[in-house]
């Protein structure tokens, strides 16, 4: 479907310079513009190509000033990224799907409430609740007891074990486990562990997303907390009776251990690992493949490194950690001029 400059102009309340009536019927990256496709500018780095890009339509801040004359038709916005996260929310066609598809499996003590779909080979226990307009896409497993809220989604292959609970508008991508035993096990003798019964649950809040193939542990008492608004990428673990604050993002291959808690508007690099029992203040940021061995204090820190630190002090000091073969060539070789022997 083709929309004109001048009708996003006026979903996005920006304002227009250059043709209104400019068609587009498709995204793409600015420094692959095609005619006829709308694009956008939100990293000053990628200005270099607003120039001679091929885009029809682009998004640039109200800020932009150009260097140079610009072909495409331009739509000032106060956040070009957001305004196209917006575009695409709307243009997004998900499957308005209802009912019970051929070889699904509900159990007759489970409640579903209108809307709900339910795909091919996909098993939902005894017990479960299931919100409205639910889309629950073919393979999935939902346990006893499961609690879902209205309008989430859950993507093909993921697990949902006995008496979690999942809210309203969140998202569950493939291959996604949540509920699954944590990691507990108690030394008996010198080489044998027993296994600790995980009794606990997952509770998860509104508007969540958990992207592919990461799980989330249940609590051995109580319950593992994934609080409101929080975006979980691909690959994480989460280990039982992790909480992790409101509108926390974290990125694909970190690692959580047991009993932290992570506080709010935080945001994780990809690679982290956590260990247990310890605490994260509010709004942390940790850089990727940092090692988190302590409690993390302060108002709103940047850490980097393992084990890490503040993220200036880290960089001042990797300069040097780089410089370390020169530096040590450079002591040797003046302790030669002095004549000074190698201590023992």
């Amino acid at each position: 479907m083709d929309f004109t400059a001048r009708q996003i102009a006026g979903f996005l309340g920006g304002s227009l310079e250059g043709d209104s009536d400019a068609k587009v019927n498709g995204i793409s990256r600015i420094e692959e513009g095609r005619a006829g496709t709308l694009s956008f500018l939100a990293n000053p780095k990628y200005q270099v190509f607003v120039y001679d890009t091929k885009a029809s339509v682009v998004l640039v801040n109200k800020t932009f000033t150009p260097q140079r004359p610009v072909r495409c038709t331009l739509i000032r916005v106060d956040d070009p990224y957001r305004s196209l996260a917006k575009l695409m929310t709307l243009i997004e066609k998900r499957p308005e799907r209802t009912g019970i598809e051929v070889n699904a499996f509900v159990h007759e003590e489970a409640t579903l409430e209108e809307g709900v779909y339910v795909g091919s080979f996909s098993y939902i226990s005894r017990g479960a609740r299931i919100g409205k307009n639910v889309k629950i896409f073919p393979q999935v497993y939902i346990s006893e007891d499961v609690v879902i809220g209205d309008d989430t989604l859950i993507y093909s292959g993921a697990r949902i074990h006995n008496n979690c609970i999942i809210g309203a508008h969140c998202v569950i991508h493939s291959g996604v486990v949540i509920g699954d035993d944590g990691f507990g096990f108690a030394p008996v003798t010198g080489s044998d562990f027993a296994k600790i019964p995980q009794i606990g649950n997952v509770v998860i809040e509104d508007d969540v997303e958990v992207g592919t193939n990461t799980t989330i542990d249940r609590a051995t008492i109580g319950s593992t907390i994934i609080r409101r608004g929080v975006k979980l990428d691909n690959l994480i673990q989460v280990a039982h009776n992790v909480e992790i604050g409101e509108n926390t993002v974290i990125a694909a291959q970190t690692g959580i251990s047991g009993s932290t808690k992570i506080g709010r508007n935080c945001m994780i690099g990809g690679q982290v690992g956590i260990i247990g029992h310890i605490t994260i203040a509010d709004g942390t940021r940790i850089a990727a493949q940092s090692g988190i061995g302590s409690s993390v204090k302060g108002n709103a820190p940047a850490i980097q490194g393992s084990p890490a630190f503040e993220v200036i002090p880290y960089q001042r000091s990797y300069v040097l950690f780089k410089k370390l073969p020169e530096l040590a060539d450079r002591l040797a070789r003046i302790e030669e001029l002095l004549g000074r022997e190698e201590p023992d």
